[in-house]
């Protein structure tokens, strides 16, 4: 009877591993079957519809569907969290949770809530540091939306900065071999990754779907505050009502940008200099003397020539 027992409780394992693997080889092969999809017909399978949420995200996607019972009261306790102002972050993080400002809204008033009864139960069972537990968590869920939003759109805007110069330059080379303008887009954007292909591919789409070209680069402005992608699309705007040719704008930009990288570049190592003064100062050299002087004193206490040997 013990025999058949392990006999079972190995096939299970068995037949448990084998379905991991089996899953893992299915994953593995439909991505390689759209990588190639993608490389034969130009189509973007990799959207943000398509692409792998993680558990944040989906976490928070699930948490939304009881928020929305307290969209209301969340729209008139907006402390630091205007309705405006949450609009305008959703619009510049690229919202990949999917949240509307009602959400929003009502997801940091659940989450105190959640945090309130978490700080109650943890002061019931006798936690440690529980009565400041019951204080700080409601208003850490309070504000945790708000912080992770803006963070996402500081970020979406730190990685446009950082692919827009190698972007322009391709889309450059590309204008100045003959290919338009929508084309060019349309190939280049398959090789980034992250905001900058976003926002591009839901240029063109729009494009395609008869919106007027510059209301859809004011679209691009209206969600992005990044200085240097402004005044791309600025540029744009304005070579396009001057018929400035278009290759020319992005080159132009191209090298204002790496110029502008130089000098903060530049920027950040005058203002790191002071600050590794300043550590040298208060923390490396007051250790290296305290270091210099304890070995001199051992040295006096327990060395050849110490102090007890020369009074003996």
């Amino acid at each position: 009877m013990d025999a058949l027992i392990i006999l079972m409780i190995i096939l299970f394992w068995f037949t448990i591993w084998m379905a991991i693997r089996h899953y893992y080889v299915f994953s593995r092969e439909k991505r390689e079957l759209l990588e190639h999809i993608s490389d034969v017909t130009y189509t973007d399978v990799f959207e943000k519809k398509t692409k792998k949420k993680n558990r944040r995200g989906l976490l928070i996607q699930k948490l939304t569907k009881y928020a929305e019972d307290f969209s209301d009261l969340g729209q008139r306790v907006n402390f630091f969290s205007e309705n405006h102002d949450v609009e305008n972050w959703l619009r510049k993080s690229g919202n990949s949770y999917n949240l509307t400002v009602e959400r929003f809204q009502g997801l940091k008033i659940f989450l105190l809530i959640v945090g309130f009864f978490v700080g109650v139960l943890s002061l019931i069972i006798g936690l440690p540091f529980s009565q400041y537990s019951i204080i700080f968590l409601p208003i850490l869920g309070y504000f945790l939306p708000i912080i992770i939003v803006r963070n996402q759109a500081k970020k979406r805007q730190q990685l446009i900065r950082k692919d827009l110069p190698d972007f322009l330059d391709t889309i450059s080379t590309s204008l100045q071999a003959g290919i338009n303008l929508d084309q060019a887009l349309r190939e280049v954007i398959r090789f980034f990754d992250g905001p900058l292909r976003e926002e591009f591919s839901r240029f063109n789409y729009e494009i395609e779907l008869g919106v007027q070209r510059e209301t859809a680069y004011r679209n691009l402005l209206s969600r992005n505050d990044n200085t240097e992608f402004q005044s791309l699309i600025k540029s744009l705007i304005q070579g396009q009502n001057l018929g400035v040719p278009i290759a020319t704008t992005f080159k132009i930009q191209a090298e204002d940008m790496r110029k502008l990288r130089e000098e903060q570049v530049k920027e950040l190592a005058a203002k790191a200099s002071p600050k590794v003064t300043l550590v040298t100062t208060f923390i490396v050299a007051p250790v290296s003397i305290l270091m210099i002087a304890g070995l001199m004193i051992l040295n006096m206490i327990y060395g050849e020539n110490s102090i007890f040997n020369m009074l003996q």
